[in-house]
């Protein structure tokens, strides 16, 4: 019998016991998990075995062949290089790799080859045929050697299980040197401890520019044979330290002949890194640990029971779960040790630490999606990112691996602090967060000593001026709010007047958002479809994407155009105007549907714009159609970089049926639900079930809503009435009732909700 087929026949097994003794129960979800889907085209997933917010990402490594293999693999791949313990996923840049692990044969190699000469190292073929993608599980055949590799992971912990040939010349190579190919060693530490033990550090600077990871390796035997290589050149005895370090394993094995290597990292330390291994995977029962991930994964997905039509919508929906629970990451170890972005050590600070922060992408429906669905880790967010400020005077930007790296416009954190507040979360310090919030959006960087000078960006002093300009005063308007509910009344007003200078970038007689130059002209010459100027006026967008970044103040937009007549004029050619975007259009600009942009961010809440102008049937006649056509369940599947779980985030709120067009104000708008039955399962034994009735492929406009059994008339919903628990019934049908959600009464304001 075929070895995958007994793999793939093992983890049907686990999915179909009973839930006791580290077994998953017949219900799980993870049976419709497909961690292929985003691993090519643009998506950037990450594949490969881990488990919910883990600080391990176990997976597999092919050369870096530039954008599209920012993760460390695309499925376009053929080669693999070996088997890392850190990735990103879904981003639009490339890091980590960290401690890249590859079992071989044959002669001794400390690299797996070039990407000129891939295979003259120790690199291997492989095939889709002979790789398993489980949630939590990996395995591939390294068909240069006939080696099985399988992976799975604990938070903290990656577990090798190789299989052999038999043969005289079996290796296992230990590289700091080699990665995903984006960062750059600076300093590595490889140690044997014992036959069995090896320890040791990796110093690198890349997107993260000083990242120290430390790990420890545990080999279920012993190893009398071991070399350290310092680029290539033997190092006499039991350890190594230098820029490019590379430690091999020697042994012999017979046909079978299974290795079991435990992997444990930390931000702090190799005693740490032991400490972990033995506090998450104290035996050697690789299946257990299989079967542990799993159950971790089901825990999570049941936390939303979708009822569908087929089962491939259930593959897509319970995907984009899986990877909404990817990132952030945890960024401490098991015994809650951290170590800050000021680079000090940070014991038993009454929280868990997260990383990977991709906030300008996240705040806008990722992290949202998780007060709904995982409460229990908002504080330890909010309160991670409290103390970044604490250590550098600042939020977190786009956070990477207890580093700053400043990437993307705004200040984002603070709409997701502002969002856990208004929500009602309370186990973070109040004040604290909003003397990080003043500090945050008052420096003098990145056009804001500019903005506080002249009341908007000038487009010749900074680039990417009319992108920050509007991000900017999404979070003025969060402070604002925040200002306000605190009583702080001259906080209230100074930001008040800086949340609405998105006013000063609209240009009223072409009608969008336009560059405006120190001397107050706007930029000429210009085109709405020009998504980069000499200055780069806009982040990975143009015009016609931009005019429509207000959801914090959607009202006072429907006011610059005019009213609603001529808003709906324009938001309607948005989704038909086609043009010329220039050869420097950034690659980001993707799943086009005229020049609204699915595969990019900034235009996620767009769709749901139609309801403040009263016309809800509109977005969900565009939400349908997105979901059919820009959402798949194969490798290309995705219609942009998922980072870090938005795409998918949008995608199970959409299919949920609302989104967070607004990010803060506990507002979730209607769309057009996808499922015949949702329940979302509420902390205290609540539930909250959504039924859409009479749904299919042609009825896919609200007709009417109730609201545990009354009449709802509102075309949103807030998060006060999700999490109360309850009974949400959408009457769908195949013609619009353009009544629904028109009064102006029942469409959704730019208001507080909680």
């Amino acid at each position: 019998m075929n070895k995958y087929f007994l793999i793939a026949g093992f983890i049907l097994f686990c999915s179909c016991t009973n839930n006791k003794s580290g077994t998953i129960e017949k219900t799980s979800l993870t049976r419709y998990v497909d961690p292929y889907i985003g691993s090519g085209g643009h998506g950037h997933v990450f594949l490969g075995a881990h488990v919910p917010f883990g600080a391990v990402q176990a997976g597999p490594t092919n050369y870096n062949k530039g954008w599209d293999w920012c993760s460390g693999y695309h499925y376009s791949d053929s080669i693999v290089t070996g088997f890392s313990q850190l990735h990103l996923s879904g981003t639009g840049i490339g890091e980590l790799g960290d401690v890249l692990i590859t079992p071989y044969t044959g002669e001794l190699k400390t690299s797996p080859g070039t990407l000129d000469n891939p295979l003259s190292g120790y690199a291997s073929k492989y095939s889709h045929s002979d790789e398993v993608v489980k949630a939590g599980y990996y395995s591939v055949n390294m068909n240069r050697y006939n080696i099985l590799v399988e992976l799975t992971a604990t938070e903290r912990v990656a577990v090798h299980k190789y299989t052999f040939p038999e043969t005289e010349q079996a290796h296992i190579a230990i590289n700091l040197t080699d990665g995903i190919g984006w960062d750059k060693p600076t300093e590595g530490y490889l140690k044997k401890v014992d036959s069995q033990t090896y320890t040791g550090y990796r110093f690198s600077t890349g997107w993260a520019k000083d990242q120290r990871l430390y790990f420890a390796i545990r080999l279920s035997k012993p190893f009398g044979s071991a070399q350290f290589f310092d680029d290539g050149k033997i190092v006499a005895g039991d350890s190594v330290k230098c820029e490019k370090v590379v430690g091999v394993l020697n042994f012999s094995t017979r046909k079978g002949d299974i290795i079991i290597m435990k992997v444990g990292i930390s931000p702090v330390s190799e005693k740490n890194a032991l400490a972990n291994i033995d506090a998450e995977v104290s035996g050697w029962d690789f299946s257990k640990v299989v079967i542990d991930a799993n159950n971790l994964w089901n825990k999570e997905l049941v936390k939303i029971i979708a009822t569908g039509k087929n089962e491939k919508d259930l593959r897509k929906f319970y995907t984009a779960l899986y990877h909404a629970y990817t990132h952030p990451i945890l960024f401490n170890d098991n015994n809650g040790d951290y170590r800050g972005t000021d680079k000090q050590i940070y014991t038993n600070p009454g929280f868990a630490n997260y990383s990977v922060f991709s906030l300008w992408d996240t705040y806008r429906a990722e992290q949202p999606l998780l007060t709904l669905i995982q409460p229990e880790r908002v504080n330890d967010m909010v309160n991670t990112m409290l103390n970044i400020y604490k250590q550098q005077r600042k939020l977190p930007i786009w956070h990477l691996m207890g580093n700053e790296t400043d990437c993307m416009p705004g200040y984002s954190a603070i709409p997701v602090i502002a969002d856990a507040y208004f929500k009602g979360f309370k186990g973070f310090d109040v004040n604290l967060a909003f003397e990080a919030m003043k500090a945050s959006s008052t420096r003098d960087d990145y056009g804001m000593k500019l903005l506080k000078e002249k009341g908007y960006i000038p487009a010749d002093k900074e680039k990417e001026s009319v992108s920050k300009g509007l991000e900017y005063c999404i979070s003025d308007w969060c402070i604002a709010q925040m200002a306000k509910k605190l009583g702080k009344r001259e906080d209230y007003d100074y930001y008040s007047k800086r949340a609405v200078l998105y006013a000063q970038y609209f240009d009223p007689k072409r009608q969008f958002m336009r560059a405006k130059l120190d001397n107050g002209n706007f930029r000429e010459p210009f085109s709405p479809f020009q998504s980069i100027h000499e200055w780069g006026d806009y982040t990975e967008g143009n015009a016609w994407q931009y005019t429509w970044l207000v959801p914090e103040d959607v009202e006072g937009l429907i006011r610059l155009f005019g009213g609603d007549k001529p808003f709906l004029a324009k938001l309607d050619s948005l989704f038909v105007v086609t043009g010329d975007m220039g050869e420097n259009a950034s690659s980001d600009i993707s799943g086009l549907i005229g020049q609204y942009a699915h595969g990019n961010e900034p235009s996620h809440h767009i769709t749901y714009l139609y309801a403040y102008a009263g016309q809800q049937w509109k977005t969900a006649e565009k939400n349908r159609y997105i979901q059919r056509t820009l959402y798949d369940d194969k490798p290309d599947g995705l219609s942009g970089n998922e980072d870090c779980g938005q795409m998918s985030a949008w995608y199970i709120f959409s299919s949920i049926g609302f989104y967070p067009a607004n990010p803060a104000n506990g507002a979730f708008i209607f769309g057009s639900p996808l499922f015949d039955e949702i329940t979302i399962k509420l902390p205290d034994n609540r539930r909250f079930t959504i039924k859409a009735m009479n749904n299919n492929e042609k009825n896919i406009y609200i007709q009417s809503v109730k609201l545990n059994g009354k009449t709802h008339t509102h075309s949103f919903l807030t998060y006060k009435e999700i999490m109360q628990g309850g009974y949400l019934e959408f009457e769908m049908g195949p013609q619009p009732n353009k009544q629904f959600g028109a009064a102006m009464d029942d469409r959704p304001k730019s208001i507080i909700y909680n």
